[in-house]
């Protein structure tokens, strides 16, 4: 079977996008769905249900991402025996937010560039929630992601620095924040949170302590998303500090006074430990320690 048509696949398989795989990969849709049409055939099997809305794999589908995950890594294994000792090649995929991507991974990345300048760097930014999903879907070698309260146990953490999560309200809406004598009234102040990940873990949790029945006027995906909403007024929010410090929209927003602490992140390298077998991953590893 094809190994671009496998790559191809499990690119797929991970964005669940034709038209954003066929830009990242360099293909055309027309020839992206002749690829899946190609594989389906030789299967005999659906490997995904599509509509004009959304695309999901089938069981089929599934299964076969198990397989072209273990031939793919068996053939980058290859390639790593077949290649020069002391020339290390191939490609080093990694995942991270935005804001991880120009504010942790230059230094690290200028190290590795300098060192390794034969490995190819494929670099996929988003929702920093996302990070750890996407290690585990081995669509990633590394992440840049926030340490979680309980750490897959394949997967191996290093941990670049720690950012306090910050409550931020509107410069120019201060009336969006509805006081009592006893402080804010959260009950009452409308909110806007993450829609899942880490963050979203953190703040639950504090209401189901405090026994609060928050308003919350948005669930939002992503950090910067929240910064917005809450410049526009909609609500106050919860962000890492070092999102909000990188932020264009810092000067339109506040960090609240006399807020709940919640515990900070811990924002580190993160891969599954076997990828640590991989002497790109390895490499990388092994530079980030080096701060």
């Amino acid at each position: 079977m094809d190994i671009r048509y496998l790559q191809l696949f499990r690119h797929l398989s991970g964005t669940l996008h034709f038209a954003r795989t066929s830009q990242a990969c360099y293909i055309t849709p027309s020839a992206l769905t002749r690829v899946i049409q190609r594989l389906e055939a030789d299967l005999g099997e659906k490997l995904f249900v599509r509509d004009n809305r959304s695309v999901e794999l089938t069981a089929a589908g599934m299964a076969f991402k198990k397989y072209a995950d273990d031939v793919l890594q068996r053939w980058g294994r290859l390639h790593d025996e077949l290649s020069s000792d002391d020339v290390l090649e191939g490609e080093l995929s990694l995942y991270c937010s935005v804001t991880a991507a120009y504010g942790i991974l230059p230094g690290i990345m200028a190290r590795y560039r300098k060192a390794y300048p034969g490995v190819r760097i494929h670099l996929e930014t988003g929702d920093a929630a996302k990070a750890l999903l996407k290690l585990s879907n081995q669509d990633a070698d590394a992440v840049i992601a926030a340490l979680p309260d309980s750490l897959p146990k394949d997967f191996v953490f290093q941990t670049l620095f720690r950012t306090p999560l910050v409550f931020i309200a509107p410069l120019q809406y201060p009336d969006i924040v509805i006081h009592t004598k006893a402080g804010i009234d959260w009950e009452q102040t409308p909110l806007i949170i993450p829609d899942h990940g880490l963050s979203r873990d953190r703040i639950d949790q504090w209401f189901a302590k405090e026994n609060f029945i928050p308003n919350i006027y948005s669930q939002v995906a992503g950090n910067e998303a929240i910064i917005v909403m809450v410049s526009l007024g909609c609500g106050i929010g919860l962000v890492p500090r070092m999102v909000l410090e990188k932020s264009p929209f810092f000067n339109q927003v506040k960090i609240l006074d006399h807020a709940p602490k919640l515990p900070d992140f811990v924002i580190g390298l993160c891969t599954r430990e076997k990828n640590l077998a991989n002497p790109r991953v390895k490499a990388l590893w092994s530079i980030a320690n080096e701060r």
